[in-house]
């Protein structure tokens, strides 16, 4: 806890580059999400995900998805594959490609769906899962995401109960 976000430079299924530089000064925390399309643990927290998206959509708290997985055996994790189910789930969050698969590593990240928060200055309060429900229904009792972002929005990352908890998920499938 308490690292810095490391760089990343990374093109939007829209075509367009995003960096950290995008947030840094902009928000006062920033969720960056290892994701994929084909993953059932991610494809059940997908919905979750778009709703936190939208409810923080102009509250300074900026998400980004990263997709790292190897495109050549999980053609469905493509950029174009990317694109089609971005604007087919109306997602409110930039959904970049990693090819190199360079800021995954620099992350850590291991599965997705793999949550990294960051505050304002960048550095880590949060790492982890979305939740302790990897179901998709409705029946989570910690929202470890939300609850982490609502106290850095309160001027309390400080008392965040959990700071570091198991991801849940496919494992980030490296070249």
């Amino acid at each position: 806890m308490g690292s810095s976000a490391p760089d990343f430079n990374l093109p939007n299924v829209d075509g367009k580059m995003v960096s950290l530089e995008d947030y840094r000064g902009k928000v006062k925390a920033l969720a960056i999400v290892f994701w994929c399309n084909h993953c059932p643990y991610v494809i059940k927290s997908e919905d979750k995900m778009i709703v936190l998206g939208n409810e923080y959509l102009n509250k300074e708290v900026g998400f980004v998805m990263i997709s790292a997985n190897d495109k050549i055996n999980y053609p469905q994790d493509a950029p174009a594959r990317m694109k089609e189910r971005a604007e087919a789930k109306a997602y409110p969050f930039p959904y970049l490609f990693n090819e190199d698969q360079q800021v995954a590593k620099a992350y850590g990240a291991q599965v997705t769906p793999h949550v990294f928060l960051f505050d304002g200055e960048m550095k880590l309060i949060y790492r982890g899962a979305i939740d302790d429900n990897m179901n998709g229904d409705k029946s989570e009792t910690t929202t470890y995401l939300k609850d982490a972002i609502d106290a850095i929005l309160a001027d309390s990352a400080g008392k965040i109960e959990q700071t570091d908890t198991k991801p849940v998920g496919c494992s980030v499938k490296w070249k």
